[in-house]
């Protein structure tokens, strides 16, 4: 039975996005010199739109290598390209990139040339996934802001590559062969900046140690995650959004009040082994449980608050802020119970 679905647009915004300054943002924040001071020269395998002078596309265009990049560029767009080393030479003039796409090319870590990334001071945004790298690149830019390295065949993390990248928002990592030994305790070192982290997909067992505090996005799916350390989500208090679908965790191995985090707005725990439901917090916004063990519901056992303090609350009141709950694909039978309605007074929809 599904109800009408409505989700909240600021919860649809955060999840999906990181609180970073956009591209334009950063045109119009760092504009330092005129444009017109630069000869207007075009690589003959790119395209310069006269409008927007300062990015330089250069993909779809089967190039194994990169082209020498014009003084003025700030914006480089190299994907879906056959390109398999980044050395100096093309970079000699290019002083001012901001970002750059290499996405969806064949770049080895051998291939890349030393001290060539972090000699770009300028950079805030590097994409590297669907690549063929093997570890994290490093050394990185300083004022590094996002980067993107999914798909790759990354197992290890060079000791202290993130050391320094205090301005790092956004690491993705996610779809590489990290096990756990790739983790250490001191292996987010630095990352003071840090509002997302994404490493699903990879091969981890164990939750990872020590992420920054200041995380608030944490993607964890497709591992094979079997338990919640205690007081795990202590040493991150701003985490809102929490996927650890398609896991292997079970009642065993969830600490009595795991997710009883006031800070988690959105938790996803869909195709786990979970029988019955975890006891949540009352600022829980979104609750993914489809595709469990779950046989039944009961709203007095998983209401954060007394059903009968739920009732005397009112509509107005300070009750649970459920707005979402997903149960499909367990062994649950319609109708809703009751007590589920009564506790939950802001639920919006229900899936079972």
């Amino acid at each position: 039975m599904t109800l009408k679905v409505c989700p909240s647009l600021l919860l649809l915004f955060l999840a999906h996005s990181v609180w970073t300054r956009t591209v334009r943002q950063v045109y119009d924040d760092l504009d330092p010199e005129h444009w017109s001071h630069y000869t207007f020269e075009c690589p003959q395998e790119c395209f310069c739109p006269p409008s927007f002078p300062n990015a330089l596309y250069c993909d779809n265009k089967g190039l194994k290598e990169i082209p020498a990049i014009p003084a003025r560029i700030w914006y480089l767009y190299l994907q879906n390209n056959l390109i398999e080393t980044i050395s100096d030479k093309p970079f000699v003039n290019a002083t001012h990139l901001r970002w750059i796409n290499l996405n969806k090319n064949k770049i080895t870590n051998s291939g890349i040339e030393s001290g060539v990334l972090s000699k770009l001071k300028r950079l805030l945004y590097l994409f590297l996934e669907d690549n063929e790298l093997e570890e994290v690149p490093a050394p990185l830019p300083v004022g590094l802001e996002q980067l993107r390295l999914a798909r790759n065949k990354i197992s290890r993390i060079p000791e202290g590559v993130f050391s320094n990248l205090e301005n790092l928002t956004m690491l993705d990592l996610h779809q590489n062969n990290l096990l756990d030994s790739a983790l250490q305790s001191d292996t987010f070192q630095g990352l003071n900046s840090l509002m997302q982290l994404n490493i699903a997909k990879n091969s981890l067992k164990k939750m990872p140690l020590s992420i920054p505090a200041n995380t608030l996005q944490l993607f964890l799916d497709n591992n094979s995650i079997e338990v919640i350390p205690e007081n795990y989500f202590s040493a991150i208090p701003k985490v809102t959004f929490l996927r650890l679908n398609y896991n292997k965790l079970s009642d065993d191995g969830i600490p009595p009040n795991g997710f009883n985090v006031s800070s988690i707005l959105d938790l996803q725990l869909s195709h786990n082994q979970l029988t019955k439901i975890p006891p949540i917090n009352a600022h829980l916004e979104h609750l993914h449980l489809d595709h469990n063990r779950i046989k039944s519901v009961n709203g007095t056992q998983i209401c954060p608050v007394s059903i009968t303090v739920a009732e005397d609350y009112g509509f107005y009141g300070n009750i649970p802020r459920l707005r979402y709950l997903r149960l499909d694909g367990n062994e649950i039978q319609p109708p809703i119970p009751l007590d589920i309605m009564i506790c939950f007074r802001l639920l919006q929809a229900v899936v079972i």
